[in-house]
């Protein structure tokens, strides 16, 4: 068994036990490899977890066993990793948030491949500033129908009043996502999305659905707005996961959904951090694009 590494993550350097372990496959990632790349891409994802309480995918052992989902911090996180404490039903819960590097490599060196992240800040819990449509293909469905939908989404949040960003999943679909300032509530949020998703539905019922059970979706692409929800989450910009060949979540630029080489595993663990080298955060602007949620929703 390989002696413990360390990951320098800003001032810190973080040990990461049992470096060697493999957590994917094929081609084998280990969990020094994936503390090195969350140290890589931390300058430009911080800024989008930032305050943000986080539900954690672990996998001990590698992404081909069961994992799990931690949300209350484990006792034995060392002092430095920042929390926030949230309401939950009959009570409170404590989160991690990643407010620096050092956390997002900590998390690695615990086996975490993939932090999701609330669609709210902590110090206000209850109100977002994401607006998050999630694209989701089912069976039969093109992901050539993923990008037409997600441009329609944008057109109509532009009409909306909103600025609409992209992002890659990392799995199967896009996440089209709305910087709002924190003036709504979920609830009306939600309400807002929803009428907005219908409307979409109503113009091209043959590609989309807000059908939730996949068995009745057909070949279509399902519209989801149901992270829009106190404490739901959303994948995390640049984070990985939990499949072959270990892809992450990639911010784009909007007229990338135009290009039909895209795939929702387009960048990996071993890619993305060149892209970030050459183009930088894609996402760079989104909180000074934020903007009020319109009344109601733009017309069909």
């Amino acid at each position: 068994m390989a002696a413990d590494a360390t990951v320098r993550a800003g001032r810190r350097a973080v040990a990461i036990s049992h470096p060697d372990r493999v957590l994917f496959p094929a081609p084998p990632v280990t969990k020094l490899a994936l503390a090195r790349y969350y140290a890589t891409v931390a300058p430009a994802m911080v800024p989008h977890v930032r305050d943000r309480p986080l539900s954690l995918q672990a996998f001990p052992d590698g992404i081909e066993e069961p994992g799990f989902f931690l949300k209350r911090v484990p006792r034995h996180f060392p002092d430095w990793v920042a929390r926030a404490t949230v309401p939950m039903r009959g009570g409170t819960i404590t989160h991690v948030v990643a407010n620096d590097a050092a956390t997002l490599v900590y998390l690695a060196g615990q086996n975490v491949v993939t932090p999701h992240a609330f669609l709210s800040r902590a110090d206000r819990p209850h109100h977002p500033d994401r607006l998050t449509f999630d694209l989701d293909p089912a069976p039969g469905a093109t992901f050539a129908t993923v990008r037409a939908a997600a441009l329609a989404a944008g057109d109509r949040l532009r009409d909306a009043g909103l600025r609409p960003y992209a992002m890659t999943t990392g799995s199967r679909g896009v996440h089209v996502v709305c910087p709002l300032r924190r003036g709504a509530d979920f609830e009306t949020a939600h309400a807002w999305a929803r009428a907005l998703a219908e409307r979409m539905v109503e113009a091209d019922p043959a590609h989309l659905t807000l059908v939730w059970r996949t068995a009745e979706r057909g070949p279509r692409v399902y519209l989801d707005v149901n992270r829009i929800g106190y404490a739901q989450t959303a994948v995390a910009p640049y984070a990985v996961r939990p499949r072959p060949g270990a892809p992450v979540a990639m911010p784009l630029r909007w007229e990338e959904l135009e290009d039909r080489r895209l795939r929702p595993d387009r960048w990996t663990v071993r890619t993305a951090p060149a892209r970030l080298a050459d183009e930088g955060d894609a996402w760079a602007t989104i909180r000074r694009d934020a903007r009020a949620l319109p009344r109601t929703p733009p017309a069909s």
